[in-house]
């Protein structure tokens, strides 16, 4: 059906209509070269006046032909990288939510088997306290999810109108890993720094603990190792503080490291991993990073050997 439908392909409608309106142009300047040409012969051939019948040069009719058909080519060649771009979206939105009904389905069903496991059989009280730690963190992958679709337009907006703190980074930091042990309390999660240390940072609270629990939730799920583990350091250059989190899952190729950043994007949709995720994780973090003026990139040795990601963030 896509080879007989082949004439049919947008690129091929593209590429044959640039082909046909330059090659309607050169015929129409050919076919005015000559008619030209022809009418001079005519005219020299009984001595008429050239200026009745020749009132403009051939090169500036040329001219002006050419830059007409020159714009038409802009606009359609613009057009056609919009028709581009609105169907990448839509290939995108569709894998999105396809991924996300799934990843709002998954912990939903999950609940509901233990639930009716609950109703049908006696369980011990270890055993229940088994399934409702299960239950529970269903419940907070399902809250996480939830949170990230009714943050994403307010964070998208040019303006953010939330409050601004002054406070030690480091000790937001250990705070946010202890008060929330309950869901990372099986990996091993580890922030490297000297007592003594302490960095005052301006930032908004709710969107740092955000960064922060996509960054680590995004380390933890695109690992493959038996025992995940995350480094989390400090390190200052030039009045610019390098926050580094350290994980040692299956790394990122060279051509992801800018593209799982955009919006929906996922890692595994090229290689034989599955894709993971909503795509919506590190394009929050990204626009958390710029409402904070602060920088933030990715860095891999090679696939298989842990990702790096820098926070950079100005500081006194």
């Amino acid at each position: 059906m896509e080879k007989s439908n082949w004439f049919l392909n947008p690129i091929t409608v593209f590429a044959l209509s640039i082909v046909a309106l330059v090659t309607s142009l050169t015929l129409f300047i050919y076919w005015y070269i000559q008619a030209s040409i022809g009418i001079k012969t005519v005219v020299r051939r009984f001595g008429l006046d050239p200026g009745e019948f020749l009132a403009s040069q051939p090169w500036v009719v040329i001219l002006v032909l050419s830059l007409l058909v020159g714009i038409i080519l802009i606009g359609i060649f613009f057009s056609f990288l919009y028709y581009l771009k609105v169907v990448q979206l839509y290939r995108l939105q569709n894998n999105f939510i396809n991924n996300f009904t799934h990843e709002l389905k998954t912990p939903v069903t999950s609940m509901k088997l233990y639930l009716e496991t609950f109703l049908k059989h006696e369980l011990s009280r270890e055993n229940q306290e088994k399934y409702l730690q299960y239950m529970l963190q269903d419940v907070d992958r399902l809250s996480d999810n939830v949170t990230r679709i009714l943050s994403l337009g307010r964070i998208e907006s040019k303006r953010y109108e939330g409050e601004f703190i002054n406070t030690n980074i480091v000790e937001v930091i250990l705070n946010f890993i202890k008060h929330n042990a309950r869901i990372f309390g099986e990996y091993d999660i580890n922030v490297h720094y000297k007592n003594q240390e302490k960095y005052n940072v301006r930032l908004s609270m709710p969107l740092f603990e955000m960064l922060l629990m996509n960054l680590i939730s995004n380390a933890i799920k695109y690992n493959q190792s038996k025992a995940p583990k995350i480094d989390i350091s400090f390190e200052t250059q030039k009045k610019r503080l390098f926050i580094h989190f350290v994980d040692n899952g299956i790394g990122l190729e060279k051509k992801e490291r800018k593209k799982i950043f955009r919006k929906f994007y996922q890692v595994g949709r090229s290689d034989n991993m599955s894709a993971k995720g909503s795509g919506l994780g590190l394009y929050l973090v990204n626009n958390i990073v710029r409402i904070h003026k602060w920088k933030i990139k990715a860095h891999s040795n090679e696939t298989g050997q842990g990702s790096d990601f820098i926070l950079s963030i100005p500081i006194r």
